[in-house]
């Protein structure tokens, strides 16, 4: 199989794994806090290496990840619901697996695939337990529809950060600087946690996380990936920093001026990262 039609199976893997992360943190939050909630997180966590894997190999092999969402099962009413759709889920993962394992004569490549495929077979046989245990302790979605202002600026904070989140992995991904690769990486992982923050915060005061994105900067030159991520750091800096100065709940305060010295951070590091490329 030639390199073109490896990067599209890979890509296609690719995008399922965003869909399940996607899928997974969804229910995970609409759960509230509870031992389930938190295997589903690491289940989600699982996905997101899967995700690192295959971008990596992408990129080695030339080609761009792919920013996508691929398969996503999002009905059902109930948590006994959500679940059976994560079995769904991945038993379609399982058989694409299965498919391009066959399809892909690379051997170092469908190595790592049937790595994957393994945490895959093991995440089918999570889902089909906690639909019994889901079924049995009568879950429900705990979200609420909460749609103030507060709500409505953590809901912007979620989609600052799943934008940055996308924006600095795919910059990892394609530059060509170990040291910016690196830090990427970094900083996109502390932009996961801000994003799990804000969405425990929504669901916790009534609301309901909306785990969307805008348009992700994909320079192809380390300096514009540079200057375009700290453009977007110095943006939400502020952002942060004023909806501090609006909320009267210190909780809420300490959360956001967190997250905010977190982000000036980053501009710092990325500013680093710049001004050497720039020698």
């Amino acid at each position: 199989m030639d390199k073109d039609k490896i990067i599209a199976l890979l890509n296609k893997d690719l995008q399922d794994e965003h869909g399940a992360i996607i899928q997974y943190l969804n229910h995970a939050y609409a759960m509230g806090e509870g031992e389930m909630a938190c295997e589903i997180e690491a289940l989600a966590r699982d996905e997101m290496r899967h995700l690192d894997w295959l971008a990596e190999t992408v990129a080695e092999l030339g080609g761009t990840p792919s920013l996508e969402r691929g398969t996503m099962r999002m009905s059902g009413e109930s948590v006994a619901d959500w679940m059976g759709n994560n079995v769904l889920l991945e038993k379609g993962a399982i058989n694409q697996y299965q498919e391009h394992i066959k399809l892909i004569d690379d051997p170092k490549i469908k190595r790592l695939l049937e790595r994957i495929l393994s945490d895959e077979e093991s995440h089918h046989g999570s889902f089909e337990h906690f639909v019994e245990k889901a079924q049995k302790k009568g879950m429900k979605d705990i979200r609420g529809s909460r749609q103030d202002k507060t709500t409505r600026t953590l809901n912007w904070g979620v989609e600052h950060e799943y934008t940055v989140i996308l924006q600095y992995l795919l910059h990892s991904y394609m530059t060509p600087n170990k040291e910016a690769q690196e830090q990427l990486a970094d900083q996109a992982i502390n932009e996961m946690q801000h994003l799990g923050w804000l969405a425990e915060e929504i669901v916790g005061s009534g609301g309901n996380p909306k785990i969307e994105h805008t348009e992700v900067d994909q320079s192809t030159k380390t300096p514009d990936m540079l200057r375009a991520d700290i453009k977007i750091e110095k943006k939400v800096a502020d952002a942060y920093d004023q909806a501090a100065k609006e909320t009267e709940d210190p909780d809420l305060k300490k959360l956001l001026h967190r997250i905010r010295d977190n982000e000036i951070y980053h501009i710092g590091v990325f500013n680093d990262l710049l001004k050497e490329e720039e020698k």
